[in-house]
């Protein structure tokens, strides 16, 4: 019996769709910008035992109107369109890949809204000049080994939310 490889294109995209102000005293002093990068993971081998990892970045720009002021803020990420922190998954048609989100190297900590065990990022800094300050935070994936899919590109969709 002949294995043959398939190589499976997969990509996660973190797209920013929205940022809140929690306080409007707060947005009066400070404005902050979101960006993220997609975490693409390049080739999948579905045959191959280990997973395939790959990071993206969520980079978090605020610019103060007041010196000395604190700054903090959380970030959160969405299920994606799998609609479920347990089972992300990218989708080409109707083949599904699952995937996760980390916060951390180790891939431990699921990145969500802080919900069903999920984390988030949060962060704080004392404004020592009137210029912006960027922050970059990255974004851990991992697709779990052995999975049966089709060749294809897989994508999904993730909502980037920074609350300050």
């Amino acid at each position: 019996m002949t294995w043959r490889w398939r190589t499976i294109r997969a990509l996660a995209l973190l797209v920013l769709l929205a940022y809140t102000a929690p306080a409007v005293q707060a947005s009066l002093l400070v404005s902050c910008t979101t960006s993220a990068s997609g975490v693409a993971f390049g080739s999948y081998a579905p045959f191959s035992a280990s997973p395939t990892d790959s990071a993206g970045t969520v980079t978090v720009t605020c610019t103060p109107f007041l010196v000395g002021l604190l700054v903090s803020y959380t970030i959160a990420l969405s299920t994606g369109n799998g609609g479920s922190y347990a089972s992300r998954a990218m989708s080409n048609g109707l083949s599904p890949l699952q995937y996760q989100l980390y916060t951390d190297p180790a891939r431990t900590t699921v990145w969500g809204d802080g919900s069903a065990g999920t984390a988030t990022i949060s962060d704080g800094y004392t404004i020592a000049l009137l210029a912006p300050v960027t922050r970059n935070y990255t974004v851990y994936g991992r697709i779990p080994a052995l999975q049966p899919v089709s060749p294809g590109t897989y994508v999904d969709t993730i909502m980037v939310t920074v609350a300050y």
